[in-house]
């Protein structure tokens, strides 16, 4: 995907401050931590057509106004992920603003997840 360079900056400065993790460090932590949370952030029908079996759906259109409803402890463990990484950058970025404290964003996003063979589903 060709991205603009504004939009590429905005990444990057969010890049500086975030985690990001790998397939195989998701996978890990996930399994360490079930309280962790594996949590979708792209639009609606990228996660209708398919997402990652484990995951729960929290647009970036959303996010900052429904993630403390969902998920009110700010030591909780969220996993994010959009399609190559790059939103789910952005919404790490702003779940640390929020004051959430173990966020992380997937390297490589959905597209990553499918070339690991990660379980998916169709659909709600």
């Amino acid at each position: 995907m060709d991205h603009s360079s504004g939009f590429l900056n905005l990444v990057n400065d969010a890049k500086k401050h975030i985690n990001e993790i790998s397939v195989a460090e998701a996978r890990a932590r996930l399994t360490a931590n079930p309280n962790s949370v594996l949590l979708d952030v792209r639009e609606d029908h990228e996660w209708q057509a398919e997402h990652a079996a484990e995951a729960v759906h929290l647009g970036k259109g959303i996010l900052e106004r429904d993630l403390e409803k969902l998920y009110p402890a700010k030591d909780a463990e969220i996993i994010m992920y959009c399609g190559g990484g790059f939103r789910s950058a952005l919404t790490a970025d702003a779940a640390q603003k929020m004051g959430y404290r173990n966020v992380s964003s997937l390297i490589g996003g959905f597209k990553a997840l499918v070339a690991a063979g990660w379980q998916m589903n169709k659909g709600q």
